[in-house]
């Protein structure tokens, strides 16, 4: 069966769904998991950032820090329930404009042989207009996903 399932996560509601679901499975079938937070990185960028450049909450470094911060809580939630159940677990936080790439790319130099990742939740011209990070994966990963819905 699967020996490595690399588990994204956003943090949301149904990425921890989805992330307590990944961990059974991983247990089931005597996996290893590695758990991925992409961050995306500073959005302001030429005269906008000179705009907000007082507002510190919206500078390059606090950013950086908040970003970093948020990335650790929820790798370390994750980390925390794997060790509960009594799996092998690496946490990983990579900053890409591109979410979707940065899931396949960690797959790939991870070794892993199976992506377990949330389902955008979004339906309808929504999904359409907006596209997913999850329709992205699975339609460029030659690593096989399980979606979870």
């Amino acid at each position: 069966m699967y020996k490595h399932i690399l588990m994204p996560t956003d943090g949301s509601a149904l990425s921890k769904r989805a992330v307590a679901e990944a961990i059974k499975f991983a247990q089931s079938s005597g996996a290893r998991i590695t758990a991925l937070h992409v961050t995306l990185p500073y959005p302001l960028q030429g005269a906008h950032a000179a705009e907000v450049a007082a507002i510190e909450a919206l500078q390059p470094g606090n950013y950086s820090v908040r970003s970093e911060e948020f990335a650790k809580s929820v790798l370390d939630e994750v980390g925390a329930a794997a060790a509960a159940a009594g799996l092998t677990f690496a946490a990983v936080h990579v900053s890409s404009r591109s979410v979707w790439q940065a899931i396949i790319e960690t797959a790939k130099d991870r070794k892993c042989d199976l992506i377990f990742m949330a389902s955008h939740g979004w339906r309808g011209l929504e999904g359409l207009l907006l596209g997913s990070e999850t329709h992205k994966v699975l339609t460029h990963s030659n690593i096989p996903v399980l979606v979870y819905r």
